[in-house]
């Protein structure tokens, strides 16, 4: 039943959002650098941020490591944390250039497990960036559990209500087949920002309400 309700989920969901299309997934320091700019910072903001930093410097290992910090402060001061963003940003492509001579893809095609733990091992790399490199760019069987996807797999009944990040990736991925990944980890972020929200969710007129534990409860509270 719960596989049943799991492969209508993943369907309703992709009759109800376009599957968004994803930037920079060819280069994977462009993709890193990208996904930095984008925590705690809305996508608007992350995108002005990566745009003035390109026009400022290329966005290479080896421009950003050399780059003065207070150069790269200025250009993405429009995202969220930029001061500590900055810092990050410059660490991390020193730490790129020095240890892999500049060079993510070699790291992509290591087995997942030790890919993972090599990218984990970076400053500034946390499991939800890491997932990202290796499932946009390195085609891994892996799912990226950033606050949306979170969020409304809890609410969905997707992965316990006290699971971590770990605990919502493994369940996701026991429930899901690994060419399914990439469309449900962007479906879920879709429905979090547009229904699913933190707060005030949209519940009633959710396309998945029939679906869910946490909105049919709410509707039927009411």
């Amino acid at each position: 039943m719960r596989d049943e309700r799991a492969a209508l989920i993943l369907r309703r969901l992709k009759e109800s959002f376009p599957i968004p299309e994803l930037p920079e997934r060819s280069n994977p320091f462009r993709t890193l650098i990208l996904t930095v700019l984008s925590q705690n910072t809305n996508d608007k903001n992350t995108r002005r941020a990566f745009q003035n930093l390109s026009r400022t410097l290329p966005i290479t290992p080896k421009s950003l490591a050399e780059a003065d910090e207070g150069e790269i402060r200025r250009a993405i001061r429009v995202a969220g944390l930029y001061r500590n963003k900055s810092k990050v940003i410059k660490h991390l492509a020193r730490s790129i250039m020095e240890r892999f001579n500049g060079d993510l893809e070699g790291i992509l095609k290591l087995p997942l497990g030790q890919a993972r733990k090599t990218l984990l091992s970076l400053p500034g790399i946390g499991p939800k960036t890491a997932d990202v490199l290796l499932l946009f760019c390195g085609n891994k069987p892996t799912i990226p559990v950033d606050t949306h996807v979170f969020r409304v797999s809890k609410r969905l009944g997707l992965s316990p209500r006290d699971a971590d990040y770990e605990g919502v990736r493994r369940s996701l991925q026991e429930i899901y087949r690994s060419n399914e990944y990439l469309t449900l980890h962007l479906l879920l972020i879709s429905l979090g920002r547009v229904f699913c929200r933190s707060r005030r969710p949209l519940c009633g007129s959710c396309p998945l309400l029939d679906l869910c534990p946490s909105g049919s409860a709410s509707k039927s509270g009411r």
